[in-house]
């Protein structure tokens, strides 16, 4: 892992996911059918790290549109039994998870299993019926940036074969490597303030709706991955049942990724106990800085675009925080 080649893979974001947008247009299903044939499928999505928090929210979404879909740590004891109708899709990037290896010889044989994955020629992309490659290119920082991206891409568009969506994916592709490139463009604007806000003592609550609950756990991972500061994620709804009563005790600093329904309370609480907040993707009252972006007012847009804003404050921190290399000599 190299903070300078992390800051060079983070630049490319935009033109990668542009190029996958291209694909798309070539080939508007990459999944080839999966997952649509008849009976009517009990979809498993299974991966860990940021693999799952995508697929998490991808099940999500297929269920709220009506499509039998849970997300599963690969590694957990309790997968579901395979049924009629059971078809998995295991998230590895780099293709060698063991965890995920385990999971899809839990189920190899016994349903059709799909790979998503930027490693196309990896040992698990022989284990499995179909591979459908993330096209993030390699990542030579050492961390899953592009490829969490380009994950949520492809999950969309199984969720698009499946339910028909009407919905413009190459638009919101196109619109989110706008809306990416915005944010970095002005990355010497915002920076400063940003990381002084968010990173404290006590470390960085990162806090999304649930339809967005993977940029929180992504946002937090990348702080705690880069420049292994303490980060941790939160569901909005959810913060004012779990993680408000440490507004009373530590130096909270909350990074807000606006748009949900339930923020109010969550915002009456930090007000009353002077807490930090700095909101993304909207303007927010009592936020002590809201960072707005091109593109921010369409919540798709905002699941693509607005983990940008932790991966460059935490270039930042990881890059100030590892030596220089020793002069020769």
């Amino acid at each position: 892992m190299d903070p300078t080649l992390f800051a060079d893979d983070l630049a490319r974001k935009p033109e990668v996911l542009g190029r996958l947008a291209d694909r798309l247009v070539a080939d508007p299903d990459p999944w080839h059918g999966f997952a649509t044939q008849a009976p009517p499928p009990h979809l498993v999505l299974i991966g860990m790290g940021s693999s799952y928090f995508a697929a998490a929210v991808a099940a999500a979404r297929l269920r709220a549109a009506g499509v039998d879909a849970v997300a599963e740590r690969a590694g957990s004891g309790l997968l579901p039994r395979p049924r009629e109708g059971t078809r998995v899709v295991a998230v590895s990037a780099g293709g060698g998870s063991r965890e995920t290896r385990w999971a899809v010889g839990r189920y190899h044989g016994h349903c059709p299993v799909a790979l998503l994955t930027n490693t196309p020629d990896s040992p698990m992309a022989g284990e499995v019926d179909l591979v459908v490659p993330m096209h993030a290119e390699t990542e030579v920082g050492g961390v899953a940036c592009r490829s969490y991206l380009h994950t949520l891409v492809l999950l969309l568009a199984l969720e698009r074969g499946l339910t028909r969506s009407p919905v413009d994916l190459v638009g919101t592709l196109r619109r989110s490597a706008g809306a990416i490139a915005d944010l970095q463009d002005r990355v010497g604007e915002w920076w400063d303030p940003v990381t002084e806000l968010i990173a404290g003592r006590d470390g960085t609550y990162v806090v999304a709706p649930a339809r967005r609950l993977c940029s929180a756990e992504q946002s937090a991972l990348m702080l705690r991955e880069g420049p292994r500061r303490a980060a941790v994620a939160c569901e909005t709804g959810d913060w004012s049942h779990v993680d408000v009563y440490l507004t009373k005790t530590l130096d909270y600093r909350m990074l807000l990724l606006a748009g949900s329904r339930w923020q109010d309370e969550l915002l009456r609480w930090t007000a009353e106990r002077g807490s930090t907040v700095v909101a993304v993707g909207a303007d927010v009252d009592g936020a002590a800085y809201s960072l707005r972006y091109a593109g921010d007012e369409d919540d798709d847009v905002r699941l693509l675009a607005e983990t940008t804003v932790a991966e460059q404050v935490a270039a930042g921190l990881w890059a100030d925080a590892t030596p220089a290399p020793a002069e020769p000599g």
